[in-house]
């Protein structure tokens, strides 16, 4: 039996491991427990209403995760949702988790007012690109740039 809901401190040990996963097929991302231990926190403490951090649960089992967060977008003039960390456990693929993972936060970004949601994927990443496409989500033609160093940049 599968069961989307927002995940618990308890589920942290099993979301690290599905972090790692997802971290090990993304080139721009490197697993650090203690990093992505804090985000993880972070996202189970935020105001319900701004960010969402959901488990599925399969069989009483963590079986994958994604997170959602809201910015106000001027394109739309209204709240978008950016979501991440899709991943589902590699024995538990092709059975419908990420397709309700996907279902349940674009229904919580959209019952907080975001009238539109995207997410990043790794180009190389084949098998998450096929998955997005099967869910309807299309390509943008924007490019992802990132500031390496916070601490450097000029």
């Amino acid at each position: 039996m599968l069961q989307i809901e927002r995940a618990l401190e308890s589920d942290i040990p099993a979301l690290l491991s599905l972090l790692q996963s997802l971290f090990a097929v993304e080139k721009d991302f490197t697993f650090d427990a203690q990093r992505q231990r804090r985000g993880l926190h972070a996202l189970i403490r935020a105001p319900q209403d701004r960010s969402v951090l959901l488990v599925a649960r399969f069989n009483g089992a963590v079986a994958g995760m994604v997170s959602g967060q809201l910015v106000i977008s001027t394109a739309e003039g209204a709240p978008s949702a950016w979501i991440e960390d899709v991943v589902v456990t590699a024995d538990l693929r092709g059975k419908g988790i990420g397709r309700a993972l996907l279902a349940a936060v674009v229904a919580w970004a959209g019952a907080h007012g975001a009238t539109r949601a995207q997410l990043l994927a790794d180009r190389d990443n084949t098998p998450a690109l096929s998955f997005y496409a099967r869910c309807g989500l299309q390509p943008t033609n924007l490019t992802a740039l990132r500031i390496p160093d916070f601490d450097h940049f000029r």
